[in-house]
């Protein structure tokens, strides 16, 4: 498989603080890949660093045969990055404004015909496309901002916790949205996660350790690590028995 995102011995953090310590990862062409974590394992610190929001420190971030190392994030939009925060839209703008928004370096014509797609794609978002963003459900919300990241037709999308605030019906719905685009729009996928839910979905798999790559494979290599099996897992399950949200409980 041709490699898209190519992550190259990669260091950076926050003043003074170091966060990723030497990590590397690839993505392939129609590639979906997760990347697993608990919580201040680096996660988001990694998927800010490769959409420009976090500066790299020491190493390199090739995307699609270009070097993306010190482009400014909306350059990096322009290559072909979409990046979903965990919030993923914005609060105060309606439906129609978020996928605006989105399409940002689109044209007007362009922007009417991804949105029309989107609408097909979530038809919740269709029957709602005045409402502020803030008020619709959290399952909503988290579509939004899925359409949202879409609405550039990114070649890559890299998604912050497209389980987080959601119950556990609802995430098996997102996977299965999210399975679904990655067929339907050919897209490669790298989702940050501490759910293992989505060991469904990815076709490669990199574990996260206090900012270090500690883990790459497939899910049956991850599967027969004995120490990841009795650490990591352990942990993920009580993470995943933990009550859900009161909020995304329907789309």
């Amino acid at each position: 498989m041709e490699t898209l995102l190519d992550l190259e011995a990669l260091e950076s953090g926050y003043g003074l603080i170091q966060v990723l310590w030497g990590s590397s990862l690839s993505v392939c062409r129609n590639q979906s890949v997760l990347l697993l974590g608990i919580n201040g394992a680096g996660k988001t610190t990694l998927l800010k660093t490769i959409a420009g929001l976090v500066p790299t420190w020491k190493g390199k971030i090739v995307f699609d045969g270009v070097d993306l190392t010190r482009l400014k994030p909306n350059l990096r939009i322009a290559h072909g990055i979409g990046y979903m925060s965990e919030l993923g839209m914005v609060p105060n703008l309606t439906v129609e404004e978020n996928l605006k928004l989105g399409g940002y370096f689109r044209t007007d014509k362009e922007n009417r015909k991804r949105a029309g797609e989107m609408f097909d794609y979530f038809p919740d978002l269709k029957a709602y496309p005045k409402r502020m963003g803030g008020a619709l459900s959290g399952g909503q919300r988290k579509m939004l901002g899925v359409a949202k990241t879409l609405m550039s037709m990114p070649k890559l999308v890299v998604m912050d916790e497209p389980s987080s605030g959601l119950s556990p019906k609802f995430v098996k719905k997102v996977i299965e949205v999210l399975k679904f685009l990655h067929e339907r729009e050919n897209l490669s996928m790298l989702i940050a996660e501490q759910n293992v839910s989505f060991l469904d979905f990815a076709q490669k798999i990199y574990i996260l350790d206090k900012g270090q790559v500690t883990f790459g494979g497939d899910v049956e290599e991850l599967k027969g690590n004995d120490t990841i099996r009795e650490t990591y897992f352990g942990i993920s399950q009580t993470v995943r028995s933990q009550p859900p949200s009161p909020v995304g409980e329907t789309p």
